[in-house]
């Protein structure tokens, strides 16, 4: 596999979409929904965008998009005029909805769990399984987990300041995980109390 897994800061990154069917739709609202200035080429623009910032151009401005833009995404079924953009946008980063495999981003199915994304990438080879192991990630994936990890975002942000060898964080992290009395607090959604017990957990350390 050519293709490796990066997370990126896109807040105020430049996107163009060639296209303004399903596809491009759903890469635009990916990239406004993380802060993007999104435009578009094509031939109309759902509501839904409109309203959150990305605005519509005419495929005659395609040459200057591409100059304009950081990432290109070419969501269009035109052959020809994606595979035209594709040659203008040079070296820039380029989403090829149609032919992942000809551009050099790939924009996988991802979703949110509470403040977790999980991306699935299956290399181009099933779109439809990425779907369903989706759902399947999503029915394993407890509340219990979502508040185990904001309460290990609450103690590592604690010892960070009070033990220095990352070693012993990590060790402090690892019983904090398996202490008996913060699972049952988790289970009774006892957040606060939680927390109050890791603060006294990590001052007996110190």
């Amino acid at each position: 596999m050519d293709w490796t897994s990066l997370y990126f800061k896109t807040s105020d990154l430049n996107v163009f979409i060639l296209g303004t069917g399903e596809v491009a739709t759903r890469r635009a609202n990916k990239f406004l929904d993380h802060g993007a200035n999104v435009k578009l080429a094509g031939t109309n623009l759902s509501k839904e965008l409109e309203d959150k910032g990305a605005v519509l151009c005419s495929t005659r401005q395609i040459d200057e998009l591409v100059q304009w833009s950081d990432l290109v995404v070419v969501a269009s079924g035109d052959r020809e005029m994606s595979d035209y953009v594709s040659r203008i946008a040079g070296d820039k980063l380029i989403n090829r909805a149609d032919f992942p495999n000809n551009g050099n981003i790939i924009v996988p199915t991802s979703f949110n769990i509470g403040e977790i994304e999980i991306s699935i990438f299956t290399n181009g080879k099933s779109p439809l399984m990425a779907r369903q192991l989706r759902k399947k990630i999503q029915s394993i994936i407890s509340e219990e987990d979502i508040l185990e990890i904001e309460l290990q975002d609450y103690a590592r942000s604690i010892l960070k300041k009070s033990v220095k060898d990352q070693k012993d964080r990590k060790k402090c992290l690892y019983e904090i995980f398996e202490d008996e009395k913060i699972m049952e607090l988790i289970k009774n959604n006892q957040i606060d109390e939680a927390k109050d017990y890791i603060d006294n957990l990590i001052r007996g350390l110190e």
